[in-house]
């Protein structure tokens, strides 16, 4: 009884507050005009996010700190041999990948070319101030000031010099060889695609080199300047490219990211254009019909203008409040549009079930009264998911800044729509009323006088004049309608039919087959290449990268942070055991085996393995450059202590690199607990590996509780509890098969991704809620035939939102980014399956499953004490039989 106080008071209240809009319509319609203007103007302040890590690394990662105690430890101007890699360095560099289109790039040909090209490189001029900038002022300097390079490119000096004296090259190991001057240097991640032959690990031929080039960025100055040498480096090795077709330049630099991922909002500009028009033109065809005076074509284009208006505003407050636009953002138009459509469509559907006898302002309240409290509920729960989202909770800032400006346009959308919307649909009234032509606004003469004039007069001045004011009236003046005439006359029977139903739970079943074997094989998309544009150099690097260099992971910092007893045979014994399986760079290990080559035991007293260490192995050149892995302190009694070091190691991968990363990240951490040798282990990938799927996957988790909390309580708000459950239930099919099919579609589970998991919760509960709640409030009647009027009223804007949905998004399969294919897909996904629940698994299921019509009839006869006749329905594909029976 509470619940049907509330429902009606809702009901009541949303007729006044239409009473209210009908009565001040110039009102309504200019204020959200005016404010979208006002607020547009803030554009100037347009700004872009160029952190790429803040937005898409996970803000609370225990790789930060451990980053951070890096830094401090061995900062980057400390190592004077460049053991980085991966698409991720800390500082401004560029790098390159070459390849050989036919050959070895170690053939004599290609060594020469690729050393013409470093020298291009260090050529690079960069004016600024009067001053030519050049590689040389800008790299990374090592302890004898000169620039740091790759080790590689060593290697290639010294084939090229034994070729021009006639002798022998020595053999190339991999992918840790050791240089002319003795000193063991790890290649893997500078020389890709290797085939081994000849000797022991030795390099017959390879089919990529990597080069990188770091630069300081220690002032302002510098670091414009570094800026400026990137770009110059990218446009110099495209030009040497096309110099040199033999090989295959592929660049990259610090803000290739950055640049490629923004890159995605300025290809999309033209194809959001035409899905704007697209979308446009379907919605006034929507809303369109034979009749001219009932024909509403501009309530189709003014619903794509409230939803317009509602993103200008929206984005004029976040401009004021400082936001920075990223390319995420892509997604919230379509969340609007989304939540407009349907909006508009029901307003529009319930216009037509009004009497045509009542006054304009009886009909907008009594629309009021029937739209407007499932389409508040929806928007409570848009803002309730995107709510939780936009929380402090959301541990990647790219998923929080969207939640956070969707709830702020969902809610603007709803406002508009109440307002704007409703009041144009006052002004469409009144020309319905005074029977003028929708689109030229000219009264419509009488049938005695149309007949007078000629044949194209009367056909664009058709309409049904004086329809006799009943229930069924102004239903059959609307069954000209060509989705109205589909729905009732066709759909409606087909679905309900009794041998139609069995195929339609038949292909439910196939549907949970294939999204359980979707489920089943979801993957975290942790790879930063799935948003950006595709036409880049990040793809291609990475594309590059993925093929000749996936043998062995990036190079891993294992630190030691704290002083332990490396003399102690245990302690030793232990560390060779933690990095056994590793492909290793470590001082400490060629350390053993020096006092193991001089015959001095490796279980020496403090003072004596520290004085080894300083006077005897870091003075030998082939070991000096271990001096920067190594941190010595001053005693108090005057001798020196190792307080902190660092080892190099890296693993062997196979082509799930990046999963196996994230398996190898989270073993050494639980290693690091256990043991007394108290290290991290750190390379700056992990930034984007640490806890990504948790944090990918939380707030949609948290979204989803939130929905299912709040349609919980909504019960006691609802004129039947069975309403909220079937939401329940339909949302949870819908996200169950979004997920799984969305896989079977190769997404991987991203920000992107997640967000639109969490908006196809709202999308879901948007499509079903005025059908299930329309059958639910039935009375007196069988499930067949409410289950019909359900889709006769609601299935039919259901339809229309679903068209133009999904031709606003087919514009976006085009679009050449891998951002937009994420968004597409999953959107059109949501779409699909939304359709399928709704205009097919629901209704099917609601013919015999509860709510039951029958025990509501019951109860009714129970109460009058009268005799009542039940009518069941038993239909086959030609006939509808009643089997009457008295009760």
């Amino acid at each position: 009884m509470l619940r049907q106080v509330l429902h009606e008071g809702l009901r009541t209240s949303f007729h006044k507050l239409g009473h209210f809009v009908a009565n001040h319509p110039v009102f309504f319609a200019s204020a959200p005009v005016l404010i979208s203007i006002l607020l547009g103007a803030s554009f100037s302040r347009y700004r872009i996010e160029e952190n790429v890590e803040y937005l898409l690394a996970p803000k609370h990662s225990l790789a930060k700190i451990e980053g951070n105690l890096v830094d401090s430890l061995f900062p980057v101007n400390r190592s004077k041999h460049t053991l980085y890699s991966d698409l991720q360095t800390p500082g401004r560099y560029g790098r390159v990948i070459v390849t050989s289109r036919r050959g070895s790039v170690l053939d004599p040909h290609h060594v020469n070319t690729v050393l013409m090209l470093h020298n291009t490189i260090t050529q690079i001029q960069v004016p600024m101030l009067g001053f030519n900038y050049t590689f040389a002022h800008l790299c990374l300097l090592d302890d004898s000031k000169s620039c740091i390079v790759d080790d590689i490119l060593r290697v290639l000096e010294e084939m090229r010099s034994a070729r021009a004296s006639n002798h022998s090259v020595a053999p190339l190991r991999y992918p840790i060889t050791k240089l002319k001057d003795g000193r063991e240097a790890y290649i893997g991640h500078q020389l890709g695609g290797v085939l081994a032959g000849g000797g022991r690990d030795g390099v017959r031929s390879a089919r990529a080199l990597q080069l990188t080039y770091y630069l300081q960025a220690a002032s302002p100055l510098n670091e414009v300047v570094a800026a400026s040498w990137e770009l110059l480096f990218c446009r110099e090795l495209e030009n040497f490219g096309e110099a040199h077709p033999e090989l295959s330049l592929n660049p990259f630099t610090s803000s290739s990211l950055q640049r490629d991922f923004q890159r995605t909002s300025r290809v999309s500009e033209r194809p959001l254009l035409f899905s704007l028009a697209a979308c446009l033109t379907l919605a006034m065809l929507c809303c369109s019909m034979r009749d001219c005076v009932r024909t509403k074509p501009w309530l189709g284009l003014l619903a794509l203008v409230t939803v317009s208006l509602a993103t200008l505003t929206s984005a004029g407050i976040f401009n004021l409040t400082g936001g920075k636009y990223n390319s995420t953002y892509l997604g919230i138009p379509f969340v609007m549009l989304g939540h407009g459509l349907f909006g508009t469509f029901e307003m529009l559907s319930s216009w037509r079930r009004t009497r045509e006898d009542q006054h304009v302002k009886e009909r907008v309240a009594a629309v009021f009264s029937d739209c407007m409290l499932p389409f508040t509920a929806s928007t409570a729960l848009h803002v309730v998911t995107f709510g939780i989202g936009a929380s402090p909770f959301t541990n990647i800032e790219a998923v929080r800044l969207f939640c956070q400006n969707a709830c702020i346009s969902v809610l603007f959308n709803y406002l508009y729509i109440l307002t704007f919307y409703g009041s144009n649909l006052v002004f469409a009234g009144y020309l319905e009323n005074n029977y003028r032509h929708s689109l030229f606004c000219r009264r419509v003469p009488k049938p005695e006088l149309l007949q007078q004039k000629p044949a194209w007069y009367r056909f664009l001045m058709y309409t049904h004049y004086n329809e006799e004011a009943t229930d069924a009236g102004p239903l059959r003046a609307y069954e000209s309608h060509l989705l109205i005439a589909f729905m009732k006359r066709y759909y409606c029977d087909w679905i309900t039919n009794t041998y139609v139903k069995p195929f339609v739970v038949l292909f439910y079943l196939v549907y949970v087959s294939f999204a359980l074997m979707g489920y089943l094989q979801v993957s975290e998309g942790s790879d930063l290449s799935n948003v950006v544009a595709t036409e880049t150099s990040t793809i291609a690097y990475t594309r590059a990268q993925q093929r000749y260099f996936s043998s062995y992971s990036p190079v891993i910092g294992f630190y030691i942070y704290e002083s332990i007893e490396y003399w102690n045979t245990s302690v030793q014994e232990d560390l060779l055991e933690y990095t056994k399986g590793f492909e290793r760079i470590s001082w400490f290990e060629s350390y053993l085996n020096y006092l193991h080559g001089l015959n001095i035991t490796t279980s020496l007293s403090r003072s004596n393995f520290t004085e080894h260490l300083r006077s005897g192995f870091l003075s030998q050149p082939c070991y000096v450059h271990f001096s920067d892995d190594i941190i010595f302190a001053k005693r108090a009694d005057g001798e020196f202590d190792v307080v902190a070091s660092r080892m190099f190691l890296v693993a062997k991968t196979t082509e799930n690199k990046r999963e196996e990363m994230s398996i190898l990240l989270d073993t050494l951490r639980k290693l690091s607990l256990t043991s007394r040798v108290k290290f991290i282990i750190f390379n700056p990938s992990f930034v984007y590996l640490d806890r990504y799927a948790s944090s990918v996957g939380a707030p949609l988790k948290n979204s989803c509780i939130a929905a299912l909390f709040l349609l919980f309580f909504s019960t006691f708000l609802a004129a039947d509890p069975l309403v909220n459950a079937w939401l329940t239930v339909t949302v949870a099919s819908v996200e169950f098969g979004l997920v799984g099919f969305m896989t079977l579609w190769r997404v991987e589970l991203d920000c992107v991704s997640v967000l639109c998991l969490i908006y196809g919760v709202n999308y879901a509960v948007d499509s079903s809620a005025p059908l299930v709640s329309a059958f639910a409030l039935g009375r007196e009647s069988t499930r067949t035939r409410w289950v019909k009027l359900a889709l006769e009223r609601h299935g039919v804007p259901a339809l229309q939102s679903y068209l133009c949905y999904g031709a606003a998004l087919l514009p976006l399969a085009a679009v050449p980014s891998n951002l937009t294919r994420t968004l597409f897909r999953c959107l059109f996904l949501t779409a699909i399956i939304t359709a399928f629940h709704c205009l097919a698994i629901v209704p099917v299921l609601l013919t015999f499953l509860p709510p039951s019509k029958k025990n509501r009839l019951e109860r009714k006869d129970a109460a009058e004490n009268s005799e009542e006749i039940e009518c069941v329905e038993m239909g086959d594909s030609t006939r509808v039989v009643d089997q009457i029976t008295t009760v």
